[in-house]
């Protein structure tokens, strides 16, 4: 803690995690997990913060290829051959990770939502059988009366 001028111990804080919907959101929450270290200018590349599973997924360097990582299906599914994945994992990575996607992987691991869309978040809420997407801020608004001819009101 002296050495880095921290406090606490190593797990200081909160532990932030929640539940993606695969098929939409993996991928780019991989790329959001290997980019802290850029975003947060400890590197310039991911390539070379020393323990970011991009070297694993991108350049399959040695070492990266221990026997207990295991490749998720959806990251499989990038391509069918080895050489082939490991180059479209790193195109992934031309192409910057939206401001709207960047806020709403950060709201939902902070609030404990789940990633993805409609149907997949009212599944994990009938499944959890807890609130898993924000339903908006403040109370309702309330309905404009509107006077019409006559007495009848809407």
């Amino acid at each position: 803690n002296y050495t880095h001028q921290r406090t606490g111990t190593l797990w200081e804080g909160r532990y932030r995690a929640t539940v993606v919907d695969t098929e939409q959101y993996l991928l780019t929450v991989m790329r959001y997990i290997e980019l802290n270290p850029v975003r947060a200018g400890m590197v310039t590349h991911p390539r070379d913060y020393p323990w970011s599973s991009y070297a694993r997924n991108a350049l399959a360097a040695t070492g990266a290829n221990s026997d207990w990582i295991k490749p998720h299906p959806q990251y499989l599914r990038i391509a069918r051959s080895a050489a082939q994945r490991l180059s479209g994992y790193r195109a992934l990575f031309k192409a910057a990770i939206g401001k709207s996607e960047l806020a709403q992987i950060r709201d939902c691991t902070h609030k404990g939502w789940a990633l993805g869309g409609d149907k997949f978040k009212q599944e994990i809420e009938a499944r959890a059988q807890r609130q898993a997407s924000s339903k908006g801020v403040g109370r309702p608004r309330s309905i404009e009366v509107i006077e019409l001819e006559g007495d009848n009101r809407v």
